[in-house]
């Protein structure tokens, strides 16, 4: 009996601590209002609505995503066409993607050339635009989402520039080998890009000192002379004579600082003049040529297809 008694305290003791607390809750308004209040305590009503926000513009569910969301923030600016924004974001996934496998990662990996943008870093480039240009760039890594390029099955190497100097370059003029989807192609509306043409002075004895890593050149700083000696059918540089030594516009560029291979020299007293054309290496998909052919009604597919030849699209998920 005193065994039932117990029980049966303990029982109504239980039951006590569970619906008193359901009691009151109940007479305050209800679970919905005691969890509304409690969000606006902890965490502020705001902030519930910021996240829903970025929730449906960015929709990405992997680091992978968020990883191509940062590329693109970093790599193109956010005003250009969204068709543009697309192309970049298919490009810097398919880079990642490439290069992962390569690597037999599973994991994202930060240090594979492409320049990166947190979300706080975002945040202070934009400025008053930022909510703005982060629904943008993130609508475009949502509307591609797990979309790469591939080229015999094998995700290709996605590389671009800034501009070219309104042809793209032949990837054995820059990196030596060729690449079957990596050609020469049109990219006329570089032209029009700002500063695609850009002069940079230099001095002899700097040109002398910077050239000189490939070399004894031969001369004096007085009586060098650079003299380009043959170009690719892109327009770039492939041989240049410096004093006595034979090099490439890319040798040059690299050493000098210059904004790209395509360039035209003149020694003026102890100085060079230098005159550039376009921005980068000049292989595969430009930035500027990319935004110029989504002004004009391109779709990215059309744009990637025209910087890579003979590639195809297909989803990693």
């Amino acid at each position: 009996m005193i065994k039932k008694i117990l029980g049966s305290i303990l029982l109504y003791g239980v039951m006590a601590a569970v619906l008193l607390p359901l009691l009151v809750t109940l007479a305050w308004g209800g679970f919905r209002h005691e969890r509304v209040m409690e969000a606006k305590t902890l965490y502020h009503l705001s902030d519930f609505t910021a996240d829903r926000e970025r929730e449906a513009a960015v929709s990405s569910d992997s680091e992978l995503e968020q990883y191509v969301m940062g590329v693109v923030s970093a790599e193109m600016p956010a005003l250009f066409p969204k068709e543009a924004l697309k192309a970049q974001a298919v490009a810097a996934r398919t880079y990642q993607i490439r290069k992962m496998r390569e690597a037999g990662s599973k994991q994202v990996l930060y240090d594979v050339g492409q320049a990166y943008a947190t979300p706080k870093e975002r945040r202070e480039k934009w400025g008053s635009h930022a909510k703005e240009y982060e629904k943008k760039v993130a609508e475009a890594v949502r509307e591609t989402k797990g979309e790469i390029m591939v080229y015999e099955a094998e995700p290709i190497l996605a590389v671009f520039h800034a501009q070219s100097s309104g042809k793209t370059e032949d990837s054995e003029n820059v990196w030596v080998q060729k690449i079957p989807y990596l050609r020469s192609v049109d990219s006329s509306g570089d032209l029009t890009a700002p500063n695609h043409e850009v002069q940079t002075e230099i001095g002899a004895d700097m040109v002398l000192q910077k050239l000189s890593r490939y070399g004894d050149l031969g001369v004096s700083a007085k009586t060098l002379q650079l003299s380009v000696k043959e170009r690719t059918r892109a327009g770039y540089i492939r041989q240049i004579a410096a004093g006595r030594l034979m090099l490439t516009g890319k040798e040059v560029r690299e050493a000098l600082g210059l904004r790209s291979a395509d360039f035209t020299v003149e020694k003026k007293g102890d100085t060079f003049l230098f005159v550039t054309e376009g921005y980068g290496h000049g292989a595969g998909m430009s930035q500027h040529g990319a935004a110029a052919l989504a002004e004009k009604g391109m779709s990215y597919h059309d744009i990637l297809s025209h910087y890579y030849t003979g590639i195809s699209f297909e989803k990693t998920a």
